[in-house]
């Protein structure tokens, strides 16, 4: 059959589908798994991927799926929310990769925040820098390089409750979700802690507590350390002991030097520090008492 001078017409395309990413918690049972991917298909969804881990110390299921579907976020939320009822659930549900407001609180090191802002620009790190808050004027170029805004807070004693204060102000008009602690080297004060909680992600050297105090890598050095390493954790009242999220090392040797630790450390913070926020701004963390399960 000869079509020529015929025309074809395509039948127009369907709404263009969303990829959610939901997160969720609850007591273990049977059944958790089959009633959410129910509740994913009757709205249309296609799950792309899917982890769940039951910690039988807790008694806890955790889940973290992604699923690509054409129905409004009101509405899967609605419905998420009855089978929340019904399993006891803690859940979260985003848009897949959206970037996290995110603020980054810094002191006088440099080599965190650099990190940060550079992987934001260049490696698509899932979070939005909405701005920089430092109780020193150090960085402030950094932030501008940038085109951050740089918000100087200083701290005292004395003014420790304005301080603190006046970041709360800041993650209430810029509408934070996440705080990252980039080697900000004041303590975070109770209240605080418990505002921002399961918001706020610090690293620190992984010497603690074998190694407190001033100079840790030179302490790590005068005792022939073997190991140099760094741990992202949410922050708590208690001092550098909340859950975990990752840990990195370096395995080093007699001939390093302190300066040596230092770089290799910083190096090690970096990473560690990057990986914690990418996780928890992809939702791949939830958290179960003190210990966190991450789906990577």
């Amino acid at each position: 059959m000869n079509n020529a001078g015929q025309h074809t017409t395509s039948s127009p395309a369907g709404p263009t589908p969303t990829h959610w990413v939901l997160s969720l918690s609850c007591p273990d049972r049977p059944g958790i798994v089959h009633a959410v991917a129910g509740l994913l298909a009757e709205h249309g969804g296609n799950i792309t991927e899917s982890q769940q881990f039951g910690d039988p110390l807790s008694g806890l299921f955790f889940m973290r799926v992604q699923v690509e579907s054409t129905v409004s976020g009101e509405e899967l939320s609605a419905a998420m929310a009855e089978l929340a009822d019904q399993f006891s659930m803690t859940w979260s549900l985003d848009v897949a990769g959206r970037p996290m407001r995110t603020v980054v609180m810094v002191s006088t090191a440099a080599h965190c925040l650099h990190d940060l802002l550079f992987r934001q620009q260049s490696e698509k790190l899932p979070v939005e820098i909405v701005a920089v808050v430092s109780n020193h004027t150090d960085l402030a170029g950094v932030a501008g390089f940038y085109g951050i805004p740089f918000h100087h807070v200083p701290v005292t004693r004395d003014t420790k409750p304005q301080a603190e204060a006046r970041l709360l102000e800041l993650v209430d008009e810029l509408d934070v979700e996440l705080v990252v602690l980039a080697r900000y080297m004041q303590i975070i004060s109770d209240p605080l802690c418990r505002e921002l909680s399961g918001r706020m992600i610090n690293i620190h050297h992984s010497f603690l507590p074998s190694f407190k105090g001033a100079r840790p890598y030179a302490q790590a050095h005068d005792r022939g350390v073997k190991l140099i390493g760094a741990t992202a954790h949410y922050v708590t009242g208690d001092l550098d002991e909340g859950p975990i999220i990752e840990q990195d090392v370096e395995r080093v040797d007699h001939s390093r030097t302190v300066e040596d630790l230092v770089a290799l450390g910083q190096d090690v913070e970096r990473r560690a520090l990057a990986r914690a926020v990418r996780w928890h701004a992809e939702h791949r963390v939830l958290l179960d008492g003190h210990r966190t399960i991450v789906f990577r």
